[in-house]
């Protein structure tokens, strides 16, 4: 068994609100420093061994991120 980690971000060009949110509040709670903020989401996958980083990129692309309008990242980790 292996665990994968795909990370899904908006694209650059796609405006992010949720993550304008947090940046807009973090000075209100005395937090400086931080000019942008982008939220994204993390999933994380147990595959057996059978599962090849190609089949992991169709899982990515097809049904974990919507590749209109968010890139993702496939990568695999020690359990």
């Amino acid at each position: 068994m292996a665990r994968v980690v795909v990370d899904v971000m908006p694209k650059p060009e796609i405006l992010d609100p949720q993550g304008q949110a947090v940046a807009k509040a973090l000075p209100r709670l005395g937090f400086e420093g931080v000019t942008e903020v982008r939220q994204g989401k993390r999933f994380e996958l147990e595959v057996d061994d059978s599962v090849d980083d190609e089949e992991l990129a169709k899982i990515a692309s097809s049904l974990l991120a919507n590749t209109v309008i968010e890139d993702y990242t496939v990568r695999r980790v020690d359990a």
